[in-house]
């Protein structure tokens, strides 16, 4: 294992915010990624229902999307799904370049500059909703811009490191409310940001659904960088 003796350069070297263990779920990090939790459920609600079955914020779920179509299966689109998953990955690399490129890792603003941008790339994505319509060509503009916001957040999420609140996915935190439960013999820890993170999901993705069912995919997109945009003039850390 290489340690700062064997590389003289890593001490120089940004390094990301440390782990968020200690995070409770009433301090204002943890606060923040409940409400970027809503704001994927909302995202996906809109790209799965409105954009052809791509999910932009789930990228578990484009891998599987992905088969399905190569399978043949009616409904699903190959060519949105990779656009989807080349852009959030694109973001995730800027992420990671963030980081780096940040003179102070204080956890702070390295997640306000994340969130900056998440914010204007919902209101692009809103922008050609409204001007053009998600459909043709534009609808894999709107996937990209999207799930480009999406990657970057991930991104910045993943460096913060706080247990169960990933923001878009919530297979593991599902599996820890059961497997940690006292049903199971556990003590069930952190049971109740668990099943807050389960229902921000929930509370973004049922008006998202029924943005989008109403034909009103670029006004959800409007709430999404609503809501991101009020994360970030909340959040004080």
């Amino acid at each position: 294992m290489t340690t700062p003796a064997d590389d003289p350069g890593a001490a120089a070297r940004p390094q990301p915010p440390p782990p968020g263990p200690q995070v409770q779920d009433r301090h204002p990090l943890a606060l923040a990624l409940f409400a970027l939790t809503a704001v994927s459920g909302l995202i996906d609600a809109v790209s799965y229902l409105g954009l052809g079955h791509v999910f932009t914020a789930n990228m578990t779920g484009n891998v599987v999307v992905i088969a399905f179509a190569l399978a043949g299966a009616p409904g699903f689109s190959v060519a949105g799904s990779l656009t989807s998953l080349a852009a959030f990955l694109l973001g995730a690399v800027l992420a990671g370049r963030l980081v780096a490129r940040q003179a102070s890792p204080r956890r702070g603003r390295w997640l306000r500059t994340a969130l900056v941008l998440e914010v204007a790339l919902h209101g692009v994505a809103a922008a050609l909703a409204f001007a053009w319509g998600a459909d043709g060509s534009v609808r894999y503009a709107v996937i990209a811009v999207v799930a480009l916001a999406m990657g970057i957040r991930n991104g910045t999420v993943r460096g913060l490191a706080v247990p169960d609140l990933t923001t878009t996915v919530l297979t593991l935190t599902l599996t820890g409310l059961a497997a940690d439960s006292r049903l199971a013999g556990g003590t069930a820890p952190r049971q109740r940001r668990r099943i807050l993170a389960v229902a921000t999901m929930l509370a973004g993705a049922a008006p998202g659904a029924v943005l989008v069912l109403h034909g009103q995919i670029a006004w959800a997109l409007v709430a999404s960088a609503v809501l991101a945009g009020v994360t970030v003039l909340l959040y004080r850390e």
